[in-house]
């Protein structure tokens, strides 16, 4: 039999293939998924971008929002692919000309998100996109930035999601919540 015509494994199981985990990193007893591999093949990085706008195309955002830093290299790939615009949410100091931005507070301590202001019309749909999601502390931040900018969230793209983190549950709704691969 032509081995050519053996099926192809499912999405998820691809992408999994490629993840890197990584024991002990940052601390010990962390598992850190390195999502980075499936950026080096640019097979992969189209499938995975192609799975992601699948997911996430019916929910007919207008722009999509990537969250620093990660969040800018899959949002803005995910933008081309699903032919939207883009908007970055950086760290403070990072950005020119007026600002708006959030203070939050997180597990660990608190920090800031900062958006250009004009950078959403009053009213246009969001994709808030990032490359994981942990315990929802950074995304839903910029959520609320978005939404207090004029902007509708109307859902979350993540390629991963630490399901035992519960951040998902953080998250302002009632958006969808999008992650290609669960952990």
């Amino acid at each position: 039999m032509n081995s050519d015509l053996s099926p192809t494994p499912p999405l998820d199981e691809r992408l999994r293939a490629v993840v890197r985990t990584i024991p002990d990193f940052p601390k010990p007893g962390i598992l850190f998924r390195d999502l980075t591999p499936l950026m080096r093949d640019p097979q992969i990085w189209k499938l995975t971008l192609e799975g992601l706008a699948d997911r996430v195309d019916p929910l007919n955002a207008d722009l999509i929002v990537g969250i620093e830093a990660r969040g800018f290299l899959v949002g803005n790939a995910l933008a081309l692919v699903l032919g939207r615009g883009f908007v970055p949410v950086r760290k403070p100091g990072k950005l020119p000309g007026m600002i708006e931005g959030l203070d939050y507070d997180l597990e660990y301590g608190s920090d800031r998100l900062e958006i250009q202001s004009g950078a959403l019309e009053p009213g246009q749909k969001v994709l808030v996109v990032d490359d994981l999601l942990a315990t929802g502390g950074t995304a839903a931040a910029c959520a609320s930035l978005v939404q207090r900018v004029g902007g509708e969230v109307v859902g979350y793209g993540f390629l991963a999601e630490l399901t035992a983190l519960g951040g998902r549950g953080r998250l302002p709704g009632p958006a969808s919540v999008e992650s290609l691969l669960l952990y």
